[in-house]
C-alpha cells in the first residue's frame, strides 16, 4: 500500500485594497472556493497546464478564515514548490488585491494545525490592540478564537 505524502502550507492573506467604507459595503467576503480557483488560475497562468497537471489533483483548500484571511493548503510533496510559486504571485483574489504571506510549511496536518492557531493568537492580539481592548477584556474575539480552534482542530488528512 503505498502513502501519499503531502505539505500543508499555512497562508495569511493581507488585504491591500484602499480602504473605502462606500465600496466595501457590497463586497462579501472572500471564503475557500474563491481561494482554490485564484490559485487555479495563477498555476495555469505562471506555470501553464504542464504545472496545473502536476499539482491539480492534490491542491486543495482545507481551511480558510473570512475573519483573519489564514488559510491551509494541501498539496502533493513532489509538487509543493509549484504551489508555493503561485500562492507567492497571487496578487488579488476576485478583485481583492492581497498579499500573500507564506507563514509555515508543514509535512503532517497537526503541525500545520498546532501553527495556524498559534498564529491565529497572534493575528487577533493585534487586532486588539489596534483596538485598544485589554488582553483580558471579554470581545467576540475571544469567541472567535474558541470557535477557529475547533474548526482548525477538526480538519482531517
Amino acid at each position: 500500500m503505498v502513502r501519499f505524502k503531502n505539505r500543508w502550507l499555512l497562508v495569511e492573506f493581507i488585504d491591500i485594497s484602499p480602504v473605502d467604507t462606500s465600496s466595501k459595503a457590497g463586497i462579501r467576503p472572500l471564503d475557500g472556493k474563491q481561494v482554490y480557483n485564484a490559485l487555479r488560475d495563477s498555476v495555469t497562468t505562471n506555470f501553464g497546464d504542464a504545472g496545473w497537471g502536476a499539482v491539480g489533483m492534490s491542491l486543495t483548500v482545507k481551511y480558510f478564515s473570512p475573519t483573519t484571511n489564514l488559510c491551509i493548503i494541501r498539496v502533493a510533496r513532489d509538487h509543493h514548490r509549484i504551489a508555493w510559486g503561485a500562492v507567492t504571485l497571487l496578487t488579488s483574489i476576485d478583485d481583492v488585491r492581497v498579499i500573500p504571506h507564506v507563514v509555515h510549511v508543514s509535512g503532517t496536518a497537526k503541525h500545520a494545525q498546532l501553527s495556524a492557531i498559534a498564529h491565529n493568537r497572534e493575528v487577533i492580539a493585534r487586532f486588539r490592540s489596534r483596538a485598544k481592548i485589554p488582553a483580558l477584556y471579554q470581545d467576540s474575539y475571544g469567541e472567535y478564537l474558541a470557535r477557529s480552534t475547533r474548526e482548525i482542530e477538526a480538519l482531517q488528512d
